[in-house]
């Protein structure tokens, strides 16, 4: 990859509509359109309010964006530190094969390295095999042992109740 084509930089204010689109591309790509509900005001207040929780990295190829990764901190009671969960991670199928989603890993794994953080962590989907085998090559372990649990809708206010 050509480090002068390949920029990253941190999401600013204004750029809610182009993560919105790559959001909205993820989302078909996984097959998953029918979950993606939330709205460019909604990554314009997560993102740029007053007290961000979430951030994001924007990737460029010759001045153009081509993909993004989503991420937050997390916390390791075990190792006590915090570490980065990437939410999401997307390069337009077009500008796929250049490097740029491993530029976008080496970005936030560098960040972990720099301000001290324990662990860099991220799901991917079980059918999605050329992700795995990407992330695998970039040496992540897949921690089958694991399972995802997840409550929300119905399920969410009934157990907060």
């Amino acid at each position: 990859m050509s480090e002068d084509r390949c920029q990253i930089r941190a999401a600013r204010p204004g750029d809610a509509a182009l993560i919105h689109r790559f959001v909205a591309a993820l989302a078909a790509y996984e097959k998953l359109s029918h979950e993606a509900e939330a709205t460019v005001a909604d990554f314009d207040t997560a993102l740029f309010g007053e007290s961000p929780r979430v951030f994001c990295e924007i990737a460029k190829w010759d001045g153009e964006p081509v993909g993004f990764a989503l991420w937050f901190h997390t916390f390791s009671t075990f190792r006590g530190r915090h570490g980065i969960y990437l939410e999401d991670l997307f390069v337009l199928p077009e500008a796929r094969g250049r490097g740029i989603g491993k530029a976008l890993l080496k970005h936030l794994a560098r960040r972990c390295i720099e301000d001290g953080l324990a662990r860099f962590e991220w799901s991917v989907l079980d059918w999605n095999a050329p992700s795995i085998a990407f992330y695998e090559a970039q040496g992540a372990t897949v921690m089958r042992e694991w399972l995802r649990c997840r409550v929300d809708g119905e399920a969410l206010r009934s157990l907060g109740t």
